[in-house]
């Protein structure tokens, strides 16, 4: 599958897109719960169309409460003559004795091309015996009178029979149909990465071999666990893979940083990969989009949105102050730039005046210093909001998630606004070399913050937070009840750590296309992150390093290292630190 991006969205009418939506709704007991998901499907869907290349493929994994009602829309957007097959995913598991109906023992996987001939390359099953080939072909093994070679009659059409000879039968293997019996992932498989949605690898590779070749770029819009990226690196292919859930994201870079080191280990060639979040540029372009490049009305937008996904009610008559929620007052920090010192300042003097003493600040970035555990006393100095705090204004610094952009995540109340944290480094200098040190991570959750935990924890335990610590609570089947404490110390937060040693060496470049069709590059003011070092913990090795190996510098001068964390929720928290290599 090889995606072009040249994105062209419109061309159905609104009325035709509207009707059969209505249409499937109306007949649906759901109502508009499935009315809502089939209009952000048909929007995604859409849009995926658009950026599939002509000779693509697409395949849509789904069940069989929106098989039906999905297969609708993909005849709608890619025709119904570009249908391929409804692929029944089969796979093994204990049957139970229904009052009403069968086990539902299998998926279905809709599979569609945009044009008429797409790249598919048939796939062949290799058996492990010759009796294993003769009993799942269920056909009656031969013997050639003269030369005592093995053969079995297949059906040749038309009434024919075929002979195929047994070894070379074998040898080339049999062409999967579609119905593919492929068990879900073993708890104890090796590629296991206890992520609740994760496929078997031989799923995506059965997929990725019959519709690409080496070279091609596969996507995959809900990435998951990563598995279609870790199966696209191994077989050659370019990818991208996206996804809304930081966790997601969070396991699949660990992920893909597991296969690069395997293909390494291996003697294997592999690509460096970049993780992008929605930067300044994308949210500016958003809110452009939005007020169609009115300021005034784009900045009272911007508010209004925020504060919405945030649950805080706007409040009018002040000069920092936005909103106001559970008693504390909010401030929206700006779009495209960091929530800086002075504009804290700002925010405490007006509060100081009006006698309020709460207020949660919230922002896409914050300069570098603004938080700390505790006064610096060793230095002489102070982190701004320890001082804010003794003069008598608690400021609470919260991080503003990319999910603000989902309008559907907002009215479903998923956005989750998360604490900054605090992250303490030492750095270990010798001669042109430099080793980074992690020495404390300090976060401040809430229970309703480890909601995105939970998915991770098998049935019968539950996770709960008290006093700073996280515990996990479970229950046997003898009604036993155990308490695990999962953060006795400040590095069982952390689950990944990593290393740009030359932070500001990386320039993100923009690239656009102007009115006469020129393209136009230029700096988005954002520095992209490389890891260059980076320690986390698996499945199968828990543990971490503290200390980074060393990096030499060829030159002296100054240098930016970025240090960055990712906690056992998976939210990120960075630290800038100033080098002089003499």
């Amino acid at each position: 599958m090889d995606f072009g991006f040249n994105i062209e969205i419109g061309g159905e009418t609104a009325e035709k897109k509207q009707s059969i939506i209505e249409e499937i709704a109306y007949r649906d007991t759901w109502g508009k719960g499935i009315s809502s998901y089939l209009s952000m499907m048909y929007e995604r869907l859409k849009l995926m169309h658009n950026l599939l290349a002509n000779d693509g493929s697409i395949y849509l994994h789904c069940d069989w409460r929106v098989v039906n009602h999905l297969r609708l829309l993909l005849d709608d957007i890619f025709g119904a003559d570009k249908f391929r097959n409804s692929i029944a995913w089969n796979y093994s598991g204990w049957n139970k004795k229904l009052n009403s109906g069968y086990e539902k023992r299998y998926d279905s996987i809709l599979f569609y091309g945009k044009c008429e001939k797409q790249i598919f390359n048939s796939f062949f099953e290799q058996w492990e015996s010759k009796e294993e080939y003769v009993k799942r072909r269920k056909q009656k093994l031969l013997i050639e009178e003269g030369t005592n070679r093995e053969y079995v009659l297949s059906d040749g059409g038309n009434g024919t029979r075929i002979k195929r000879y047994l070894d070379e039968a074998i040898a080339e293997g049999v062409v999967v149909d579609d119905v593919w019996a492929l068990d879900k992932l073993n708890n104890s498989a090796k590629e296991n990465v206890d992520y609740p949605t994760q496929k078997p690898e031989a799923l995506l590779e059965r997929i990725i071999k019959a519709s690409s070749n080496e070279g091609d770029l596969i996507a995959d819009f809900f990435c998951g666990s990563g598995t279609t990226a870790a199966v696209a690196e191994k077989l050659g292919r370019k990818w991208i893979t996206t996804d809304l859930g930081r966790f997601s994201v969070h396991t699949a870079r660990k992920r893909l940083i597991g296969v690069q080191r395997e293909m390494q280990a291996n003697g294997k060639d592999f690509r460096a990969f970049e993780l992008l979040n929605l930067g300044k540029y994308e949210r500016q372009f958003f809110m452009d989009d939005l007020s169609n490049g009115k300021r005034k009305a784009k900045e009272d937008l911007y508010v209004d949105l925020i504060l919405e996904a945030y649950k805080a009610k706007r409040i009018d008559g002040h000069a920092t102050l936005h909103g106001s929620k559970s008693g504390r007052f909010v401030h929206v920090g700006p779009l495209d730039v960091p929530v800086t010192q002075s504009r804290l300042m700002d925010i405490f003097e007006e509060c100081r005046q009006k006698l309020y003493t709460q207020v949660d600040v919230l922002g896409f970035e914050f300069e570098m210093g603004l938080i700390g555990k505790d006064i610096d006393k060793k230095n002489g100095s102070t982190y701004i909001i320890s001082e804010l705090k003794e003069k008598g204004v608690s400021v609470t610094l919260k991080y503003i998630p990319k999910d603000v952009f989902d309008k559907r995540a907002v009215e479903k109340g998923q956005v989750k606004f998360f604490d900054v944290a605090y992250l303490n480094t030492r750095e270990i200098t010798k001669g042109k070399s430099i080793q980074i040190e992690l020495t404390d991570f300090v976060t401040h959750y809430t229970q309703d913050d480890i909601e995105e935990m939970q998915q991770s924890m098998r049935a019968g335990s539950k996770v709960v937070i008290e006093d700073g610590q996280i515990f996990k609570i479970e229950k046997d089947r003898n009604g036993i009840i155990t308490r695990t404490v999962l953060t006795q110390n400040w590095y069982d937060w952390i689950d990944y750590w990593a290393i740009d040693f030359d932070y500001l060496n990386r320039k993100e470049i923009l690239k656009t296309k102007n009115e006469s069709g020129t393209i136009e590059e230029h700096w988005s003011g954002n520095y992209l992150f490389e890891n260059e070092w980076q320690s986390f913990r698996t499945k199968r090795n828990p543990t971490l390093e503290f200390i980074s190996i060393a990096h030499e510098y060829k030159d002296p001068g100054k240098y930016k290292v970025m240090v960055k964390v990712v906690d056992i929720l998976g939210i990120d928290t960075s630290k800038l630190i100033d080098i002089h290599i003499t």
